[in-house]
């Protein structure tokens, strides 16, 4: 799988984080951010739209004096410039790492992700979110669905903290051939996880249903979950900037959910939503 690589130099990490959501419009799957104002971003090559991407990026670099590269990769070099530069995260009694590196037996729940080229390391404010708040919640013997899992690690989160069943779903194969691996690697072999979209969700009702992906995926496919949530279950969101609130809100209250809790972090945001 033949992968292509922006790479953007001289942006801040608020900017950052807003072409991060602008070019998963675009088709772009993972992104990693270095010091120094360094940023990249990664598409399939059979999902690039070369002439969309280069006025997309005259157009931003203009506005925003960034300089950017495109070039295509070899995938296998993906993993090499994560080694090199992913760190392990901490997130309150969660510690996330690559198996690269060494685990720590003092954390309370620890979580070994492998990349690769999907979306879910935790060092993005949305996965954070999404992490801290399910510590919050108690999870034993719940049903969870996890959309868009991306490397699985909310559903492999929610499984250790005791969740069962577990079906995560990813529309990209890449990323669920990612999170079959990751399941396995954290002990989670239970973990259900799809090739698909919404139209994917197994038959059944889930006390809980994860979902972070771009905002409007989620006014898309929001109807579709709440079909599948319990009386009583709740919908967690992220994927979308504080200023798309409103707009979530609406959506929510209309289906008959009511909002629990909310958390930001750089203007991204995570939401609870309780089915009344």
């Amino acid at each position: 799988m033949e992968y292509i690589e922006v790479s953007i130099s001289g942006v801040s990490e608020e900017i950052a984080g807003i072409l991060t959501a602008e070019m998963c419009e675009l088709g772009f799957e993972s992104f990693t951010e270095e010091s120094g104002g360094l940023f990249s971003a990664y598409i399939q090559l059979e999902s690039f739209d070369i002439m969309l991407v280069a006025n997309f990026l005259e157009k931003k670099s203009a506005d925003l004096g960034f300089t950017y590269k495109v070039e295509k990769i070899a995938s296998r070099n993906w993993n090499e410039e994560w080694e090199s530069s992913y760190q392990p995260v901490r997130i309150g009694s969660c510690y996330i790492r690559a198996p690269f590196h060494k685990p720590d037996p003092e954390a309370a729940t620890e979580l070994v992700i492998e990349p690769k080229m999907s979306f879910g390391t935790a060092h993005h404010e949305t996965t954070r979110l999404m992490i801290e708040t399910l510590l919050n919640i108690s999870f034993e013997g719940r049903a969870v669905l996890d959309m868009g899992t991306g490397t699985g690690v909310l559903g492999i989160l929610a499984a250790k903290l005791g969740a069962k069943p577990v079906v995560a779903i990813d529309n990209d194969e890449w990323s669920f051939l990612n999170a079959k691996e990751n399941a396995l690697r954290n002990n989670v072999g239970d973990m259900i996880v799809l090739q698909g979209d919404a139209l994917s969700i197994p038959e059944g009702r889930y006390r809980f249903v994860f979902a972070n992906i771009n905002r409007n995926v989620l006014l898309r496919d929001m109807p579709v979950y709440n079909n599948f949530l319990e009386k009583g279950g709740e919908l967690i969101l992220s994927g979308f900037y504080e200023e798309d609130l409103e707009i979530i809100t609406d959506k929510t209250t209309k289906l008959g959910l009511e909002l629990v809790s909310r958390a930001a972090l750089n203007h991204w945001v995570a939401v609870r939503f309780k089915k009344c």
